[in-house]
């Protein structure tokens, strides 16, 4: 639902504002490294602007501190409605190290309503294009099937069976 109501309200383009709460700036540079020619995503109709007053979405990086935090929500009811918010990066998405911290709020979920989480620690360009890509409706989202492996742990200790068995015959040799 909120796909289709993204592609109808932004259509072609989305400007962004970015807005920095607290962060070590390496999703700063990884957010400003997608707006240099190797990526260009001017391209796609995404646009970086100076005041929250211009903008459609805002992309958070960095834990909220208290110091930032009656910013953070000046800055985002300046962005005329409908809006989205991005949170960048993992201190943006939980708190990242300093979640439990004197001086940090937590992440940015804490302060804001998150439309689309963009985790890692810095997220890579190509993870930010992507979510924001996702959000617009531009391309589908794909998930990597997982496959598990049981190298050794965790075993069911009480389930002797013929892999237990087999696994553990030094112990029997040892008694």
């Amino acid at each position: 639902m909120l796909k289709r109501l993204c592609k109808r309200m932004f259509g072609k383009s989305i400007w962004v504002y970015h807005c920095n709460t607290g962060a070590c700036n390496g999703c700063d540079i990884e957010i400003l490294n997608i707006l240099t020619p190797f990526y260009d995503v001017e391209r796609f109709g995404i646009k970086l602007v100076a005041s929250p007053r211009h903008a459609d979405a805002m992309l958070i990086s960095g834990a909220v501190t208290r110091p930032t935090l009656p910013l953070v929500k000046r800055a985002y009811e300046a962005i005329p409605n409908p809006k989205l918010v991005f949170a960048i990066g993992s201190c943006a998405t939980g708190g990242g190290a300093w979640f439990d911290t004197y001086n940090v709020t937590g992440g940015a979920d804490k302060v804001l309503p998150v439309n689309y989480y963009i985790p890692g620690c810095p997220p890579r360009p190509e993870a930010i294009l992507y979510g924001v890509a996702l959000a617009l409706g531009m391309v589908d989202k794909q998930a990597a099937p997982v496959e598990l492996k049981q190298m050794e742990f965790p075993i069911d200790m009480y389930e002797r069976n013929e892999a237990w068995e087999k696994r553990n015959v030094i112990y029997e040799l040892l008694k």
